[in-house]
């Protein structure tokens, strides 16, 4: 085990499942992908199979490699999140942006996507920039995101 992996591991507890999201956000943040030397050392420290691991990776949008653009926007269109108003938060990125989900920019300076679950489902709505999380965000809080954007060139984390 390398020594970033040993620092991530060590923060949870060993063979405690339910540390796998919270583990693979780590790894992700740290090293901006996730690899198979990855979920192996993961398999080892909790006791999940490998391809149960992938599973989880697959499923949640988040461990996606990263698109295009710079920023890239995700915004999380499931059911709680929706409920709470995403699609509407969606749509006035989008005008925000003047582009469409799906799409990079012209410029290839940002893009927009949606997907399907963050695992903050308790904090919704949910969006990403760049990968970090942003939670309970408003039309409000949305365009304070952007004008941030704006004066950091668009690292949004």
């Amino acid at each position: 085990m390398d020594e970033v992996a040993g620092k991530i591991l060590r923060k949870y507890p060993a063979g405690k499942k339910h540390n796998l999201i919270p583990i693979l956000q780590e790894f992700k943040k740290q090293s901006g992908g996730l690899s198979d030397e990855i979920f192996r050392e993961i398999s080892n420290y909790l006791n999940i199979p490998v391809n149960k691991i992938h599973g989880v990776s697959s499923f949640y949008d988040q461990f996606r490699p990263a698109g295009k653009g710079k920023p890239q926007f995700r915004v999380c269109c499931g059911t709680n999140c929706h409920l709470e108003g995403s699609g509407q938060i969606l749509k006035q990125l989008e005008e925000l942006q003047k582009s469409r989900t799906g799409y990079t920019g012209r410029d290839s300076r940002f893009s927009i996507e949606t997907v399907t679950c963050f695992g903050a489902c308790s904090n919704s709505p949910v969006i990403s920039i760049n990968d970090g999380l942003h939670t309970k965000i408003t039309k409000e809080t949305l365009i304070k995101l952007i004008d941030s954007l704006k004066e950091d060139g668009g690292k949004g984390r």
